[in-house]
């Protein structure tokens, strides 16, 4: 049997992904952080701050990922500079290539 931990992480993170889940995954996953009622009591000396510690690990982790791949995806690439500057200046034009085969 596979430990716990990496499944739920991983199933975490792709909700996250899903811009349909998203956000009331943030909002009960943040609701849980402040709500009294845990899956162990925050009375216990320090169990009880252990799932807190962990969802707040999993929230943290997710919303870093999902920013980082929002600010790359924003940037444009050298070889998407290149197309946009030829485009706007120049028309578009089709270059022939004849393949070769290297056995």
């Amino acid at each position: 049997m596979k430990f716990p931990v990496p499944i739920i992480s991983k199933l975490y993170r792709t909700v996250l992904r899903n811009p349909k889940y998203r956000w009331p995954v943030i909002l009960a996953s943040l609701l849980y952080l402040i709500s009294p009622l845990d899956i162990s009591p925050d009375f216990i000396p320090l169990l009880g701050q252990v799932d807190d510690v962990a969802l707040l690990f999993l929230l943290v982790g997710g919303i870093s990922e999902l920013l980082t791949n929002w600010m790359q995806g924003l940037k444009p690439t050298p070889v998407q500079q290149e197309f946009h500057s030829e485009s706007s200046t120049a028309q578009t034009q089709t270059v022939d290539v004849d393949a070769v085969s290297i056995d």
